[in-house]
């Protein structure tokens, strides 16, 4: 008698995920083709504008990590008890709204953000919010994909390049090149060294950007100072493609113009790039330094 008492105790504390709760496998399949098929024209352009835009080619690796992440924790995914709720579906109907207000008014941004929109409604009413709120960090990386509005590309490109260029016109003298800067027009004794759009460092800042998200997640279990690499790495890249204008200059004034315009400004973004990281990687381990595990904790 006491140990069916005892039983009886402890069946409720037991994890029930019944078979009520969970979603029809038909129903969760529909649903996906459904927004697979309304959501190909603007997925299909998306992935065009990361194979020919270069300031966006960052974007094939985000919803890769983004996958990762969720096979990564998918043991903690799976113990969650599923609820789903039909309040899952005002978020999709706002995502078919933000979608057609897009198409509509030829706004790619919105029209792309509501594909997220839609999965995360699409998640709410299959599983859950608690799943929502579990998987917050992989869904909420998955902006970095979409390329920004032209407005405030445009708005935050020009205050790099009179930023680039108002430091590389300062320490060019300090390297005995006389300039005289006028805006983002560096002029020089050799050519005038023009800071263009391309040269504004906005591509190695969102690279940069992301991949320091990605740095912090895998090596650094710490969201503080998976948050301070995310933040520094906006300084880094400023600085960085500062020196690389820095090295242009030199090069104009001490060697060959024409070799400036030629391989040196391709192999220069890259190697400046591998130096942004490297500067990535000595901020975490003078980080790690200053406030070790433990102390943390």
């Amino acid at each position: 008698m006491l140990s069916h008492a005892s039983q009886a105790a402890i069946l409720p504390l037991a994890p029930q995920h019944s078979s009520s709760e969970r979603t029809p496998v038909w129903q969760i399949c529909v649903l996906g083709a459904a927004l697979i098929w309304l959501y190909a024209p603007v997925l299909r352009h998306l992935v065009s504008q990361w194979f020919h835009d270069p300031n966006y080619s960052h974007g094939f690796f985000v919803p890769a990590f983004s996958l990762f992440v969720l096979w990564h924790d998918k043991a903690r995914l799976s113990a969650l008890p599923p609820k789903p709720a039909w309040s899952g579906m005002l978020l999709l109907v706002a995502a078919v709204g933000i979608l057609t207000a897009g198409v509509l008014g030829a706004e790619l941004f919105l029209s792309r953000f509501s594909f997220l929109l839609a999965l995360a409604g699409l998640v709410v009413l299959v599983y859950g919010w608690n799943h929502l709120r579990a998987a917050v960090f992989p869904w909420l990386f998955l902006l970095l994909m979409i390329p920004i509005p032209s407005v405030i590309f445009n708005q935050v490109t020009f205050p790099l390049q009179l930023l680039a260029s108002k430091v590389a016109g300062g320490m060019l003298p300090l390297l005995g090149v006389p300039v005289l800067r006028e805006g983002n027009v560096i002029q020089l004794p050799a050519m005038a060294l023009e800071v263009a759009e391309a040269c504004s460092g906005i591509r190695s800042l969102m690279s940069l950007a992301t991949l320091a998200v990605i740095y912090g997640y895998l090596l650094e279990p710490r969201n503080s100072i998976r948050v301070i690499l995310a933040v520094a790495s906006i300084p880094i890249a400023v600085v960085a493609n500062s020196s690389r204008i820095v090295g242009t200059g030199l090069l104009v004034q001490y060697w060959d113009p024409e070799k400036a315009e030629g391989f040196f400004h391709t192999f220069s973004g890259w190697l400046i790039f591998v130096v942004s990281l490297g500067l990535l990687f000595l901020l975490h381990r003078s980080l790690q330094k200053m406030w070790p595990k433990g102390e943390a904790r």
